[in-house]
C-alpha cells in the first residue's frame, strides 16, 4: 500500500495557498523585492495606472465617464451648458457613466532548486529574483499590449479604444512619413505630453529614412536631440520586444500607457515545499501574482469639430505585400 504522506494531492476544499511544510523559508522581503523588480523590468507595466485590491475583494468595479464625442450634448456623456436670456427656462442635462469591471487573473511561476543550491542562499536569491522578475515583467507587458482579456488582462491592441491608421494608397514601404504624421494626428491631444512610440526593433532602419522636407522625422539618441533616447515629434521611441513584426498591426504603437488601468492584490505570493521532489533532493518554489488590467478608454473619441476620431492608443493597419 502506498503511503499517502509521500503522494501529491490536490486541495479537497476551498484553498488559496497551502503553507509550506518545512523547506526553505521564503521571506516577505524577498517577494516584495520580486514584485518591485517585476515592475522595474516591465517597460509598460511601470507606466500603467495601478490600483491595489483590498483583502476581501477579487476584482474591481469602477465608474468611468461614457463619452465617445466632444460634440454638443455628448461631452461627459451628456453634460451641456446653454447661453440664455433673462427669465428663460433653464435646460437640464447630466453626465453618463459606464462601469469598468476587472477581475483578478493569475500569473504563476514554478522553480525547482537542489539542496546544494539552497546551501548558498545568495545564489538562489540572485537567480530567482532576476529570472522571475524579468519573466513576470515580460508577461505583464505582453498582456498590456496584446492580451486577449480571457484569463489575462485585455491589451490595447485588442481594445475597442484602439485607432488604426490606414496605409497609404499603393504603399509598399513598411513605414512612410505620412504614416507617422497621421498617427500623431490621431493621438488624443492631452496624451501628447506623455505618449511614447513603441516599436519592433526591426522598424528602426526604416525610420532613419523618413524626412519632412529636409528635416529627419526620427531623431536618434544624443546628437542634435541631446536626449538619452530617440524621438519622433519630441516623444521617446522605445524598442519593445512584444511589438509585432514589421508590416503587422502593432509593429509601431503610439500609446499613453497612463490611460491603462492595472489592479493587483497583495503582490507576489510565494510558497515552497520539500515533498514534491523529495527523492531527488529538490525543493519546489511557487510564485503567484494576481493581476488584471484593461484600457480606461473603451472607444475612440470623436472631435468637437472634424471627423477623425482620436485615442491615447494609435497604431498602423497591416501593410506590406
Amino acid at each position: 500500500m502506498t503511503d499517502e504522506r509521500l503522494s501529491t494531492r490536490a486541495a479537497s476544499g476551498l484553498n488559496e495557498t497551502t503553507p509550506s511544510d518545512g523547506g526553505f523559508l521564503v521571506q516577505q522581503d524577498f517577494v516584495t523585492e520580486l514584485l518591485k523588480r517585476t515592475y522595474e523590468t516591465g517597460i509598460l507595466a511601470s507606466k500603467a495606472k495601478k490600483i491595489p485590491i483590498s483583502t476581501n475583494a477579487n476584482g474591481l468595479k469602477i465608474n468611468a465617464v461614457d463619452e465617445d464625442s466632444r460634440g454638443n450634448g455628448s461631452r461627459w456623456g451628456g453634460v451641456q451648458a446653454f447661453w440664455e436670456s433673462e427669465a428663460d427656462e433653464h435646460t437640464g442635462s447630466k453626465p453618463k457613466f459606464r462601469q469598468l469591471d476587472l477581475s483578478l487573473k493569475k500569473l504563476t511561476g514554478l522553480c525547482y532548486a537542489t539542496d546544494e543550491l539552497l546551501q548558498d542562499a545568495a545564489a538562489l536569491e540572485s537567480v530567482i529574483r532576476q529570472a522571475f522578475a524579468e519573466e513576470f515583467g515580460f508577461k505583464i507587458d505582453d498582456a498590456i499590449l496584446d492580451g486577449s482579456g480571457e484569463g489575462q488582462p485585455l491589451g490595447i491592441l485588442k481594445s475597442g479604444a484602439l485607432v488604426k491608421v490606414e496605409k497609404e494608397k499603393d504603399q509598399s514601404a513598411v513605414v512612410t512619413v505620412e504614416n507617422i504624421v497621421k498617427m500623431w494626428n490621431r493621438l488624443w491631444s492631452k496624451s501628447r505630453s506623455s505618449a511614447v512610440w513603441y516599436i519592433n526593433q526591426e522598424i528602426e532602419p526604416y525610420l532613419y529614412t523618413l524626412k519632412l522636407g529636409d528635416k529627419p522625422v526620427y531623431i536618434p539618441a544624443g546628437g542634435i536631440s541631446e536626449k538619452p533616447y530617440a524621438t519622433i515629434f519630441g516623444r521617446p521611441v522605445v524598442s519593445l520586444e512584444q511589438c509585432n513584426a514589421p508590416g503587422e498591426v502593432g509593429d509601431i504603437v503610439l500609446a499613453d500607457i497612463g490611460q491603462y488601468l492595472l489592479i493587483d492584490k497583495g503582490g507576489v505570493k510565494a510558497a515552497s515545499s520539500i515533498h514534491v521532489r523529495f527523492l531527488y533532493d529538490e525543493n519546489v518554489f511557487r510564485f503567484i501574482y494576481r493581476v488584471d488590467g484593461k484600457p480606461i478608454w473603451n472607444k475612440p473619441l470623436a472631435p468637437y469639430k472634424g471627423k477623425a476620431t482620436v485615442s491615447p492608443f494609435v497604431t498602423l493597419d497591416k501593410r506590406g505585400a
